[in-house]
């Protein structure tokens, strides 16, 4: 029987991508574990792998490249030899998807047992709740769904909805038991949710021509995702932003200091050298290395810091994993790396996933303190202002030194203000203790 290879989901939020090229040509045969097509995810493109042996076969009305594809949807299929090739991708089968991406392979991330299981139990990925923050299946979430589907069953006037379609319909105010799902086994989706709500929505007037003359661009799918994100950081969370001013005399000595100390004239950026200090922080006073989930507060035991990358296409925020095991030198390798691959367009998506703490930095634009928006889950951000020469008071006696301006943003669900206050307290702290590496 065909199997179908379906578009999954590369990031938490994605509906849908934009289908790249295709890596094995239609009638080729194709390992299980291959890569197979390209796919553009949310801010990122990533090869997906099959997961299942077969002939490629890519119907007439398959999507082609450049094309936009949702997620789930059928976009060919994987054949046994001599099996007859389906005329149309409209053509539904009865397998599950086989293609995912090639780091994890799935839609969900999940280890190979649990998808064993989830295929053998006919249980959709998707659909199955996970205590895991990160949304990791293991195989006794599998059976309980599958045993909370039989339980349901028994039922056959009660609808079954994906966790997203519950919120969306919690969110619009949709009863969602009264609507009828299009997904597999009946499931009511997401877009089950919104389609019903754009039937019961009057038909608007046409909009009227603006005001005055000018030029509109439809966004880009870049600019949309990083527009939904900050609405997100601020509408589903409790921001709140502290603002302080250090002594930065210290850290300018210091990274002068690194300057003429390295040999080739290559030396540490200030935003490498707060990224060791937050790490630092961070694993003394690890409140802020946390998310909300689940009506209460995650914390992580691993430090991921993500970095705001400027490019010509948008924001991105690559991942640095495990800072707080990393050297100072370790840091700048690593920074310098995903800035250079952000902004020549070849970060993966999995560099852009898992951070658990965000630092973006707008001095270098003469910017002295702003308002950063939470990267969610994360609970916390630290923007890092501009180091401005000018008069201080040092023992009583006015002189000329540096400052540094940080706003801290944190979600105040996760953390008070006063522990925010500390720990932001704790971050300058370290600023000033900083040695002069031509004196130690």
């Amino acid at each position: 029987m065909a199997h179908e290879i379906t578009v999954p989901r590369l990031g938490w939020s994605m509906e849908e991508g934009v289908l790249g090229d295709w890596l094995k040509a239609s009638g080729e045969r194709v390992q299980a574990g291959e890569p197979l097509f390209t796919l553009e995810g949310e801010k990122a493109a990533q090869d997906i792998a099959a997961l299942d042996a077969g002939i490629l076969c890519l119907p007439a009305d398959a999507p082609r490249t450049g094309d936009t594809v949702k997620v789930g949807q059928v976009i060919g299929f994987l054949l046994a030899e001599g099996e007859e090739a389906p005329a149309l991708v409209g053509k539904q089968a009865s397998t599950p998807a086989v293609a995912a991406p090639s780091s994890a392979r799935l839609s969900r991330p999940a280890g190979p047992a649990a998808r064993r299981l989830a295929r053998q139990l006919g249980v959709d990925l998707d659909a199955v709740p996970t205590p895991d923050p990160t949304g990791r299946v293991v195989c006794e979430d599998v059976r309980r769904a599958s045993a909370h589907r039989r339980f349901n069953s028994a039922s056959a006037t009660q609808s079954i909805a994906s966790p997203r379609a519950r919120r969306r319909a919690k969110e619009l105010g949709i009863d969602w038991t009264s609507l009828t799902g299009t997904g597999r086994g009946n499931r009511i989706r997401e877009s089950d949710v919104l389609g019903h709500r754009q039937l019961a929505k009057p038909v608007a007037p046409p909009a009227s021509a603006p005001l005055f003359p000018g030029k509109h661009v439809r966004a880009s799918k870049l600019r949309a995702i990083i527009a939904q994100r900050m609405v997100a950081g601020v509408t589903q969370a409790a921001p709140v932003t502290l603002v302080t001013k250090v002594d930065a005399e210290p850290l300018v000595a210091y990274r002068n200091g690194l300057k003429q100390a390295a040999p080739d004239g290559r030396s540490p950026s200030y935003n490498d050298i707060l990224l060791l200090l937050v790490s630092r922080t961070l694993r003394e006073q690890p409140q802020l290395n946390a998310c909300w989930d689940r009506d209460g507060i995650h914390t992580y035991d691993d430090i991921h810091i993500a970095i705001a990358v400027d490019t010509d296409s948008g924001l991105l925020a690559p991942v640095i994993r495990h800072v707080d095991q990393l050297t100072l030198e370790q840091i700048t390798a690593r920074s310098g790396q995903f800035i250079a691959e952000a902004r020549s367009g070849r970060l993966c998506q999995d560099d852009l996933e898992g951070g658990t703490f965000t630092i973006t930095n707008l001095g270098m634009f003469g910017i002295n303190t702003f308002t950063p928006i939470l990267n969610l889950p994360q609970a916390g951000i630290l923007g890092i202002g501009r180091i401005v020469e000018e008069p201080i008071v040092r023992a009583g006696q006015v002189v000329s030194g540096h400052t540094l301006s940080l706003s801290l943003t944190f979600d105040h669900r996760v953390m008070d203000g006063a522990p925010a206050a500390r720990w932001l307290q704790s971050l300058c702290q370290k600023c000033v203790e900083l040695p002069n590496p031509l004196k130690t």
